[in-house]
């Protein structure tokens, strides 16, 4: 009789899902509604030295530090990719991540494609990239206009950029174009579940499979 406790159970290491896109084109919309609706898959924090916008929650969406702090974490090695974006600076602090994948986690980026390439030399193995299209321009601008987050400047400035930034695409694994969240969404989900699922994130495979053939 076969005895199911002598089976040993397979285990996966985490992912980095990385989301990029220009800005207005939803990624961090995208990136709220794959974390409401999937326990498994954690936000990594970056740091900004940025101000905060309205709404936004210090350590929850980003941890907001001054300029020398930035600096002082850059020289020490702690981030795993960072940037300049709009005279800001961004980072991803690495030891966060790397706990997490280790436990078999996976994480969530909302970064650019600056970003995006300096993780590929730091993880390729555990990098599952997106990069997220709009249907127009005009939408685009549209979107930036509405969300009222930015001066009429900042927005010329995003739209000047916006075209370079999706030149890009071509660098992800994956191109989802957002006509609709609620579609964006189903297509993120399933590429997540597909590379979960990916035979070399499986550890102790051969093993499960060798107690499968003898019976157990």
């Amino acid at each position: 009789m076969s005895n199911d406790a002598e089976v040993p159970s397979p285990h996966r290491r985490g992912l980095m899902l990385v989301l990029s896109s220009p800005s207005g084109a939803g990624k961090t919309t995208l990136s709220r509604q794959l974390l409401e609706n999937d326990s498994r898959i954690k936000l990594s924090i970056s740091c900004t030295t940025r101000e905060r916008r309205p709404g936004e929650v210090d350590g929850v969406d980003y941890h907001f530090i001054d300029t020398a702090s930035f600096r002082d974490m850059l020289e020490r090695g702690e981030f795993l990719e960072h940037a300049r974006v709009f005279d800001h600076y961004y980072g991803t602090p690495g030891s966060p991540v790397a706990e997490a994948l280790d436990a078999g986690g996976d994480m969530l980026f909302d970064i650019d494609w600056q970003g995006t390439q300096q993780l590929k030399e730091k993880g390729r193995d555990d990098l599952v990239t997106v990069f997220i299209l709009p249907p127009s321009t005009h939408d685009l601008e549209k979107r930036l206009i509405t969300r009222a987050q930015d001066s009429p400047d900042i927005v010329a400035r995003r739209m000047a950029k916006a075209a370079d930034e999706m030149s890009h695409w071509a660098e992800y694994d994956y191109v989802i174009i957002n006509r609709d969240i609620a579609t964006s969404l189903i297509q993120l989900k399933s590429i997540l579940t597909a590379e979960r699922l990916k035979r070399e994130r499986q550890y102790g495979l051969a093993d499960f499979v060798m107690a499968l053939r003898e019976g157990r």
